[in-house]
């Protein structure tokens, strides 16, 4: 395939991937590296993109020796940007991309009339073998819908899980965590109880390496704590949840339980958990807003909140969704981190922190191992009356 030379010199075919003697090169330079964990960002997505996304993807290039940033994005625009931010030339290039997907426009309709788009050839990238994760920021439709047409579950999981971050009253694991984690919020809209055992899986493996927590609490999201409460699927994904051993299984839980974190990980369907996450956005905007009421409606809660000025700011650094990175989105062969659509540097910095260190840890290959498992042992499990009952249809 005919070569050719990008803004920053160094020789790219034309799918963007990278020669083999300057990735050589690049390991040889750094000693002990053999390979390169090749992070695609897509540099026009997000509500404060190019400038933003390029400063954070700047700043984790001086930070992570073993990471090689790719923007996908306007070569014109993002060559222009990116000379002026100090940052590692030889962990940093640039594949263009003519057009990006607006943050309002609806998924579907978008990538089919934008197939060049961003988001489109950076999803392409990571199909191609070209990039080993994926960190956008832009439209959270178009971002799971490019990924769901192109790349290849895990085996065992049968459908993907958007997951989602949210601060709770109680901390957890080495890094003293103050986030528990929700999935799925959005990629699975009806799930079934298989589904809801994989995104158990997925949500538990993903604790363990990016909140450092060797044991996650993992609970389904339910109207009861009781095991028969709640539809089918949760009744049913209670029941295998109960005989997993790979997992912490602390049964139900129910909504006043999430921001107590009684649960490190919640397990719901998509739909629920959009419904909930939503909410919960809600009532943490609708406090500030009280707040800034009373500041200025009486002189002694205005007193009082400066009395307590202090306490909130604490509150705001434990609670910083900035510091997180994004949500992941679990299921396929690859990483992909979805960043808030106002993720500014240091958020976009972060979100490629997280994508590298579920490379580094193989977060996929463990939630691929463990479902396995659980194949193998729900094979060896001896078959009762009712699963014969079930099969010939009698049970009913």
């Amino acid at each position: 395939m005919r070569a050719k030379a990008t803004w920053r010199g160094v020789r790219d075919d034309e799918t963007g991937g990278i020669a083999a003697p300057e990735r050589a090169r690049r390991a040889d330079l750094y000693g002990k590296m053999t390979v390169m964990h090749r992070i695609v960002v897509d540099a026009m997505g997000g509500d404060h993109a190019p400038d933003e996304i390029v400063q954070g993807a700047a700043e984790a290039s001086l930070a992570l020796t073993g990471s090689e940033i790719i923007l996908v994005g306007d070569a014109g625009e993002l060559g222009r940007l990116l000379p002026r931010m100090r940052h590692d030339g030889a962990r940093v290039r640039v594949h263009h991309a003519p057009t990006f997907i607006e943050m309002d426009e609806k998924p579907a309709e978008a990538l089919a009339a934008k197939p060049d788009s961003s988001i489109a050839i950076a999803a392409d990238l990571i199909a191609r073998g070209e990039g080993d994760a994926l960190v956008s920021a832009g439209n959270t439709g178009a971002s799971v819908l490019a990924c769901a047409r192109r790349w290849t579950l895990l085996q065992g999981v049968r459908r993907a899980a958007l997951a989602a971050v949210f601060p709770t009253e109680l901390r957890r694991g080495e890094k003293d965590d103050p986030f528990s984690l929700i999935l799925d919020v959005g990629a699975t809209i009806e799930a079934t109880a298989e589904d809801l055992v994989g995104f158990a899986v997925m949500g538990s493996a993903y604790a363990k390496l990016v909140s450092q927590n060797r044991r996650p609490r993992v609970a389904l999201l339910s109207n009861g704590t009781e095991a028969g409460k709640g539809p089918p699927s949760i009744v049913a994904a209670h029941a295998a949840l109960v005989e997993t051993t790979e997992l912490n299984f602390i049964g139900n839980i129910e909504g006043l339980d999430i921001p107590r974190g009684v649960a490190d990980v919640v397990v719901t369907s998509g739909f629920t958990g959009n419904v909930v996450l939503k909410m919960l956005e809600g009532v943490s905007e609708t406090v500030v807003r009280l707040a800034r009421y009373a500041h200025k409606e009486r002189l002694t809660w205005r007193l009082g909140l400066i009395a307590l000025s202090s306490a909130i700011d604490q509150l705001k650094a434990i609670t910083d969704w900035q510091q997180y990175g994004g949500a992941p989105l679990l299921g396929f062969t690859t990483p992909f981190i979805k960043a808030h659509g106002r993720s500014n540097a240091r958020a976009i910095n972060n979100a490629i922190r997280v994508a590298h260190k579920m490379l580094a840890g193989n977060l996929c290959g463990n939630i691929a191992r463990t479902m396995a498992e659980l194949d193998e042992r729900n094979h060896r499990r001896p078959r009762t009356h009712g699963d014969v009952a079930s099969e010939s249809g009698a049970g009913s």
